[in-house]
């Protein structure tokens, strides 16, 4: 049943529109540089499953947040002009937009992984005037397995808050009447879906923050996109505390993850300097060398990798400052659009 025009006029409050359509094209613009990065380059290596798993679901839950707390002025959409709609409805694209950004920086990431990553290879030494041969088995990495297993995560997560949404909002819609408080269970719910985002935010850099400081490398991360949305995050958070019907839930976690993003920006700007002191780009691979992108990762998970020496003894090579953490090699640049979903069986 739709809402009576009266509890539907909204009064215009055209600071915070005009700021909302802002961000929404510098949120395009920002993420941009981000996608094109792992496209050009034809890897993904440097992100961490981790902090996708975490951003994904935690831009889903505070989308959804936005959906609830904002649905009476959804409904009120019947009631009033397409431009009126659009005015009152722009948060939710704001943070729709961000998570179907966020989103599809997780699909590069399974589309352009590095397929000589994807399975377990054996180092073979010979000891003689032979390189060592790198033999792949059938056997799926670690990273990768949990690479899979993150997208499966992030698609049922999606699936559950949407659905659980719907049904409360069908069972109990909100009242359009600013005078007239949220359903219980709907109030609850809204709180449950924005706290869960705004912890999950918290902690969505540290993973890859601490991956970063490993490699010692940008990698596949973009310093344009995080210049553009560490500010950003926080004239986004203050854009929504602006909108009708939010709370505190609703523009938290961009506030909390702006700052996080911030401390990522000021690693790789540190990295970026050794990079070039080193004469190094940021996969590791020496400038003078042209060819494809280094994605041959020596990081810790040494059980990924197996040296089988045939005979004498192993020869030390002294780790150095400027020893490249990523290794030279070729890169296919990506495998088919959809390649990546039965390779967790095998």
């Amino acid at each position: 049943m739709d809402p009576p025009f009266q509890t539907c006029n909204f009064k215009s409050d055209w600071k915070a529109n005009g700021l909302s359509f802002i961000l929404i094209f510098g949120l395009i613009v920002s993420y941009l540089p981000q996608h094109l990065r792992i496209i050009r380059a034809g890897t993904s290596v440097g992100f961490s499953p981790w902090f996708l798993l975490l951003g994904s679901t935690s831009s889903a839950a505070a989308m959804l947040n936005m959906i609830t707390l904002q649905y009476p002025v959804i409904r009120c959409c019947s009631q009033v002009s397409l431009g009126k709609c659009l005015e009152q409805t722009a948060g939710i694209f704001q943070v729709g937009i961000q998570w179907f950004l966020f989103t599809v920086i997780l699909i590069l990431y399974m589309l352009y992984y590095p397929p000589n990553l994807k399975s377990i290879q054996l180092d073979i030494d010979t000891h003689d005037a032979r390189q060592i041969h790198h033999v792949p088995t059938k056997l799926k990495s670690s990273e990768w397995r949990l690479s899979v297993i993150v997208s499966w995560i992030v698609f049922l997560h999606l699936a559950i808050i949407l659905v659980t949404t719907l049904a409360l909002l069908a069972d109990s819609p909100p009242s359009p009447d600013p005078t007239v408080p949220h359903p219980p269970q709907i109030t609850l719910w809204a709180t449950f879906l924005g706290v869960t985002s705004s912890l999950l935010a918290a902690v969505q850099y540290t993973p890859q923050i601490i991956r970063t400081y490993h490699l010692k490398l940008v990698g596949a991360l973009s310093i344009p996109m995080m210049m553009i949305q560490s500010p950003g995050g926080i004239v986004m958070a203050v854009s929504i505390a602006m909108r009708p019907g939010t709370d505190w839930t609703s523009w938290v976690m961009f506030a909390v993850s702006a700052v996080m993003q911030a401390c990522l920006l000021a690693m790789c700007l540190a990295w970026k300097i050794r990079q070039r002191r080193l004469g190094i780009d940021d996969f590791g691979r020496p400038l003078r060398e042209a060819g494809q992108v280094s994605i041959e990762e020596t990081t810790s998970e040494e059980e990924d990798r197996v040296s089988v020496v045939i005979e004498g003894e192993v020869g030390d090579e002294a780790a150095r400052e400027d020893t490249p953490l990523l290794k030279p090699g070729s890169v296919v640049r990506r495998g088919g659009v959809l390649g990546w979903i039965p390779g967790l069986g095998k």
